[in-house]
Order: structure tokens, then C-alpha cells, then sequence
């Protein structure tokens, strides 16, 4: 495939995966989890449940950077996808006044990274989700107040200086620069090159130094537009012939890398000690079947919000002041019972993947009847897809607490405000 070619492949299959990361996350059509290859969750779900497809796929997205670069970036994630959509709206406004500075190579990206990878991998998620593209993706589309104000932010860094997010402030795409910086396939210029700038002055990243015939792998996002605008098609995308470049780290980078690591290493005892006295004050919840228990789901949920609109009853309720990651409402609803979507679509595992069978069986809440309301109707007896509540000749309806997985439906029918639902400590299978 040609170069030129290479820049329009990668247009359509950026446009593709962003399609369907909207049309998944609106609830609208999933069946193809797109979610399922998103770094942060593959991540998350290999330390979660190690199953061999998470596994798989995370060999997959590293290797995949490993030989092509970081072309996650500008093809696999939709974060990257909406900066490219508002850098493009951005040139069209500043084509006739000069366009803004580029984004540059900080070393603060390699400890905003230590930080939000050290908590995580101490056990939790509150500092990575408000960062994470895939998870700042998630709450923006679905309008969440932490989306929005990082939508906002993003926009206007991408207008002030391109993609400075993708290559000084993300923590995927620092772990993914280190490792594209190794790439065997990377950007370079050939002997035809005449310095005229056109890359440089096109590039998102600034990752290109066209006086010196240069390009800087680990910022560069594989968006290959300075491939599409290079006049005499002296950029390409391979293998450089005959390099002389050899890695190499200098005093300053050893430097840097050091501080970083014990920084990291910092990170790692903070997240321990953060995820168990994070949940030390916050109110009791119904969580998601699958989620286990408050402490665990606060600490492993991203708030990606993909869970609240493909929920088919609409009791997924977003994050709030009160307990800072998704939960169930059953004012308005109950836990359908033939129906863990929910589980399915989570692409993290913070809701764990559980068959049907299970998730009938996995007690969420309790209920309880009030004896002096309840009017006796029966209605709570009919619904109950447990027959945890028993009504007999007339007689006023009893709860059997040893069957009941608190759904909600019973509480949902009864129209005279009898029946409770109550969190419980830990979700169990009856």
C-alpha cells in the first residue's frame, strides 16, 4: 500500500471505530465490542478476572504499538478521534490567519503518568478515570459533569496547541510513546526531502524537526498527515533503510526515568492505603449484579457510563457527590430479571462477566414489607421472579428472605409504598 494510501486507510477505519464507540456507548448498537481493545480496560480486566481473551487482547494492543507505533492513538481511540474532529475544525477557522503552536515533548508527562498508573496499580481507579481517554470518552458522551468540563478542557488545548493532550497529559499514550520508541516501523524522511516544513507545520503532535530531517517516534501518533502533505513524498512509514540512529539514553533521560519510577513506586503504597480508606464515609448502595461489593466496584468502576444507557430498565444511575461510581435507582425501575447487559457490556470488569443463570441467582438488596401499609393486594407476590414472597389463602404477603435477590420489582408494582429495598454488604449467589 502506498503512503499517500496509508493516510486515507487510516481515515476510514478511525472513522469506523468511532462510529461504533458512539453508537455503543448511546446504547444504540453494540454488538461489536469496540470497548473490548480500549488499553485502560484490557488493563483492568487482566488484574480483575485474568481471563485469556483480556489477555489476548492486551498482547494484542501492545504488540500491535510494538510494530506499527502508536497507531491507537489516531485509529482505536475514540478520545484521540474527537481532538482529530475539533483539530480539523480548528484549521479550517485558522487556514487564513496562521495556525497555533504545536504540541511538544514534555518530561511531565512521564509523572502525571506515575502517578495515575501508581494508584492504579495499587488497587485503585480515582485518579486514572478522571484522565483516562477512554473513560473521560465515556462520561463527555454520555454528559456527565466530569465529561464535559474535560470535553471543554481538551477543545480548547487542541485549539491552543493540538493534540498537547495525547502527548504531554495521557497516560496511555505516555506508556504507549515508550513503547513506540522501540517501533520498528516509524515516520521518516528520505533523501528526496527538501526541508520545506510543510510536515512540521502540519503536524499535531510536533514531533517533527524538518531543518534536521527528524521525527520524534515516541510523540508521533501515526496520523500520517504529514505523509498525505509532503509535496515531493519525501516522508514515509516503514522500516528506515541504512538508520545510524541508535537509542540511546542521555544523562537527563536516566534522570528523569528514575525520578519517575520512584515516583511510581510511591503511587503504588498511596493506591493501597487509598482504596481502603476511600470508601470509609460513603453511603450504602445497590450496585450493578456482578459488581460484588462498594469498596471493590468503587475502586475497579472507570465511570466509562457504557453500562447506564445500554441498560434496558434505565436504573443505572451516573456517579455522584454520594458515591463516586455508578448504582442502581429503583425509583424509577427495577432489575429486569431475565436481563445482564449490564455485565455483558462492561469492558473492564468492574461488573463482572456473569452468565443469566448466575446473575438470577446473585442476590443485589433485600426487600421487606411493611405489614402496616401493605393493603394486601398480592400484586408483589405476583411479580416476584423468585417466588421469595408468599401469599396463602388471602392471608397478607410474606417475604421468604432466603430466595429474595432484590431486584426491585416487587417494589416497583406495589403502588402504595409497602415494600423497601435495602443495600446489602456483599452480593452472594443464593
Amino acid at each position: 500500500m502506498k503512503s499517500k494510501q496509508l493516510y486515507k486507510f487510516r481515515l476510514t477505519m478511525a472513522g469506523v471505530i468511532f462510529t461504533l464507540a458512539v453508537l455503543g456507548i448511546l446504547g444504540i448498537f453494540y454488538p461489536v465490542r469496540i470497548y473490548n481493545i480500549q488499553f485502560l480496560p484490557i488493563i483492568q480486566r487482566v488484574i480483575t478476572d485474568f481471563s485469556i481473551i483480556a489477555v489476548v487482547l492486551f498482547v494484542f494492543v501492545i504488540g500491535l504499538t510494538f510494530l506499527f507505533g502508536r497507531i491507537y492513538c489516531s485509529v482505536i481511540c475514540p478520545f484521540g478521534i474527537v481532538q482529530e474532529i475539533a483539530g480539523f475544525i480548528r484549521n479550517q477557522i485558522y487556514k487564513s490567519k496562521g495556525k497555533p503552536k504545536r504540541a511538544g515533548n514534555f518530561p511531565l508527562k512521564y509523572f502525571i503518568a506515575a502517578i495515575a498508573w501508581g494508584v492504579f496499580f495499587g488497587g485503585s481507579t480515582v485518579v486514572i478515570r478522571y484522565i483516562d481517554p477512554y473513560s473521560l470518552f465515556g462520561s463527555a458522551a454520555t454528559l456527565s459533569t466530569v465529561g464535559i468540563i474535560a470535553a471543554i478542557l481538551i477543545v480548547i488545548a487542541v485549539i491552543l496547541q493540538d493534540r498537547i493532550f495525547c502527548t504531554n497529559f495521557c497516560p496511555v499514550g505516555t506508556v504507549l510513546g515508550l513503547i513506540s520508541k522501540i517501533s520498528p516501523n516509524k515516520i521518516y524522511m528520505n533523501e528526496d526531502c527538501v526541508s520545506c516544513g510543510m510536515c512540521e507545520k502540519n503536524c499535531p503532535s510536533g514531533c517533527i524537526n524538518s531543518k534536521e530531517k527528524n521525527v520524534e517516534n515516541e510523540t508521533c501518533i501515526k496520523c500520517l498527515k504529514c505523509i498525505n502533505i509532503c509535496p515531493k513524498n519525501s516522508m514515509q512509514y516503514g522500516i528506515k533503510p541504512k538508520s545510524s540512529t541508535k537509542f540511546s539514553l542521555k544523562r537527563r533521560q536516566i534522570i528523569i526515568a528514575g525520578a519517575a519510577l520512584v515516583l511510581f513506586g510511591g503511587m503504588i503504597k498511596a493506591g493501597i492505603e487509598l482504596k481502603d480508606k476511600i470508601v470509609e464515609k460513603i453511603k450504602d448502595v445497590i450496585l450493578p449484579p456482578g459488581a460484588g461489593d462498594k469498596e471493590r466496584f468503587l475502586n475497579k468502576c472507570l465511570n466509562c457510563n457504557l453500562c447506564i444507557n445500554n441498560c434496558p430498565n434505565k436504573i443505572i444511575k451516573k456517579a455522584d457527590a454520594e458515591y463516586q461510581a455508578v448504582h442502581l435507582d429503583y425509583s424509577k425501575g427495577f432489575c429486569k430479571f431475565d436481563c445482564n447487559e449490564c455485565s455483558k457490556v462492561c469492558p473492564s470488569g468492574a461488573i463482572k462477566k456473569i452468565s443469566l443463570d448466575e446473575k438470577q441467582k446473585t442476590r443485589i438488596a433485600m426487600a421487606m414489607i411493611k405489614d402496616d401499609v401493605c393493603t394486601n393486594c398480592g400484586e408483589c407476590a405476583n411479580i416476584c421472579p423468585v417466588h421469595a414472597i408468599i401469599r396463602e389463602n388471602g392471608k397478607p404477603p410474606v417475604l421468604d428472605a432466603s430466595k429474595c435477590i432484590g431486584c426491585g420489582a416487587c417494589k416497583n408494582t406495589c403502588h402504595f409504598g409497602a415494600i423497601d429495598i435495602f443495600e446489602i454488604k456483599e452480593q452472594k449467589i443464593l
